[in-house]
């Protein structure tokens, strides 16, 4: 089978361009215009690849590595090899990716399945839609009545944008998605399979039956937004569904009505996000966390992943378990019930023995 270059690379990088993105003065004796191949994982990587390494996991492929150049955190500094240009900062794994994006700049975002420029055919557009100059629309793709989109903007193939909608400029529309009942800022990258601005899920409870409640808000969107494969994010029931500035969302997340997330917040896979809820700037929330409706996270909080959020976080807490307390009292009632296990395990060997 013939191998396929999905991400080819698109130019190449010497040591002293590497070195001045890291801000860090080559060691003596490294050649600064040494052309770097490419880049590699530590294990893997040889002559005229450049690698990173600031986790502990990976000492023994560090100090094994066959890598020309290294980015490395100062702790680690100590581990190369003598044969590998050691470039030492504290920012290693972001510095590294800010060579993979000049490297590789298409696996940024999601880009046209059709190689398309401009309007494909077999795409349906209505009259009334307005794009600007640059707009890339692949087949299958529906934009409805009313509907405005800004230059330099993917459509994907299969997606479909609903009437009235505003999508900004430089935004990547990845293949079936549907965005409808939404407003989108600029650079905002929706990648397969995630619905924007569908019902909430409200109904009015009791014992004739559950009456549905019409979910009559907007999603808004706001600038360099990326949201990960299959998440969900409801439109509000009378309020908007607000997702702020900056804010990365993973792939299986659920966000119900009337959310208001901030800016440059951190969503891992398979949370879920119940209807009314606040979530301050700079908060992370790690994977499989559950957050219970109409509870506000404050600025800068961190949720570890698993827990149950079912009440106020305080900024800049960080909180575990279910449901999440402090995570020092968390620690403390695990601790102690480890002990209460391994005691009740003793007595028990105790009474077996005599």
């Amino acid at each position: 089978m013939a191998e396929s270059n999905f991400f080819p690379q698109s130019q190449t990088l010497n040591l002293r361009q590497v070195a001045e993105m890291a801000n860090v003065t080559l060691p003596d004796g490294a050649d600064g215009e040494f052309l770097l191949r490419g880049v590699a994982p530590l294990e893997n990587a040889g002559p005229g690849d450049l690698a990173y390494m600031d986790n502990p996991a990976y000492v023994g492929a560090l100090v094994a590595t066959k890598a020309t150049a290294c980015l490395v955190t100062p702790r680690y500094a100590s581990k190369v090899p003598s044969g590998t240009v050691a470039l030492v900062t504290p920012q290693a794994y972001r510095v590294f990716a800010q060579v993979l994006a000049i490297l590789f700049p298409s696996a940024m975002r999601p880009e046209s399945s059709f190689a398309a420029t401009g309007v494909s055919p077999g795409s349906f557009v209505h009259p009334s839609a307005r794009l600007e100059h640059g707009v890339r629309v692949d087949p299958g793709a529906v934009i409805g009545p009313h509907a405005e989109i800004g230059s330099g903007t993917l459509i994907g193939a299969h997606s479909v944008i609903g009437p009235n909608v505003r999508i900004g400029r430089d935004c990547s529309i990845a293949p079936n998605v549907t965005v409808t009942h939404a407003y989108l800022g600029n650079r905002v990258i929706l990648h397969p399979g995630v619905r924007i601005g569908q019902d909430g899920f409200g109904f009015a409870m009791g014992p004739q039956g559950h009456l549905k409640v019409p979910q009559v808000g907007r999603v808004i969107i706001q600038d360099d937004v990326e949201i990960g494969a299959n998440t969900t994010v409801d439109r509000g029931a009378s309020r908007d569904t607000v997702i702020g500035e900056g804010t990365k969302i993973d792939n299986l997340v659920q966000i119900a009505h009337n959310v208001v997330i901030g800016r440059h917040c951190v969503i891992v896979a398979q949370v879920g996000i119940a209807g009314s809820t606040t979530i301050e700037d700079y908060v992370a929330i790690g994977g499989q966390v559950a957050v219970k409706g109409h509870v506000r996270i404050g600025m800068g909080a961190q949720i570890a992943a698993t827990s149950g959020v079912n009440g106020d976080v305080p900024p800049g807490a960080r909180w575990g378990g279910i449901p999440a307390r402090p995570m020092r009292e968390w620690f403390r009632e695990i601790t102690a019930l480890k002990k209460l296990a391994s005691g009740g395990d003793s007595a028990k060997d105790d009474d077996a023995s005599s």
